[in-house]
């Protein structure tokens, strides 16, 4: 009884936790497999667990890969869904990985991995908890210079209504914007349409 109470306060802090993390504590794999058969968890994709009592927002699927892939970052349509700043439904998750870094195999929520590098992987990154959950997000003025950097695998349209929308929002400042325009290399594509819409 005492494993099973570590792993329901384990679940219930953390809000979902991966075979390995339970582990590391102590505890087998086969106490997982009997709590899944007994309804006390619910085993919600390869690996990964969380209490049957648990409700999950909206942002399941990025709190899935957040766990399955921590290094990553959540980026491009998926983080201007997160901070409301498009009328693009993202279809998969959309997320950043260090150029050299291990990517996982992803057996539930469909994923869309950029590769990025250096100083534009580690500028802008926010950390936000969901469900207990930590996941790492690219603040909105990165995520605007990202979707221009990546106008080609997004579409311009996108670029352009997210810069438009943080603007009239006041979400970002035009400062922000520039420097995170910089950083990744897009300052110069960037500022004409900027200038439009200020």
């Amino acid at each position: 009884m005492k494993n099973r109470e570590k792993i329901i306060k384990l679940v219930k802090k953390k809000g979902m936790v991966t075979a390995s993390d339970l582990e590391k504590t102590g505890v087998y794999r086969n106490l997982l497999y009997e709590m899944c058969d007994e309804g006390l968890l619910i085993r919600q994709s390869r690996g990964l667990y969380s209490a049957s009592d648990m409700e999950f927002s909206e942002h399941f699927s990025l709190i899935e890969i957040s766990k399955r892939s921590p290094d990553s970052v959540i980026c491009l349509i998926s983080a201007l869904s997160f901070h409301c700043i498009t009328t693009q439904l993202p279809h998969e998750v959309w997320i950043a990985v260090k150029r050299g870094s291990w990517i996982p195999k992803y057996d539930s929520s469909p994923v869309n991995v950029t590769v990025i590098s250096g100083t534009a992987f580690d500028f802008g990154i926010e950390k936000h908890k969901i469900n207990g959950v930590e996941i790492r997000v690219y603040s909105i003025a990165k995520t605007v210079a990202d979707c221009f950097k990546f106008r080609n695998k997004i579409g311009l349209d996108v670029a352009i209504e997210a810069l438009k929308e943080v603007v009239r929002s006041r979400k970002a400042t035009v400062d922000e914007i520039m420097k995170a325009a910089d950083i990744c290399r897009v300052d110069s594509v960037i500022r004409p349409y900027l200038e439009a819409v200020i």
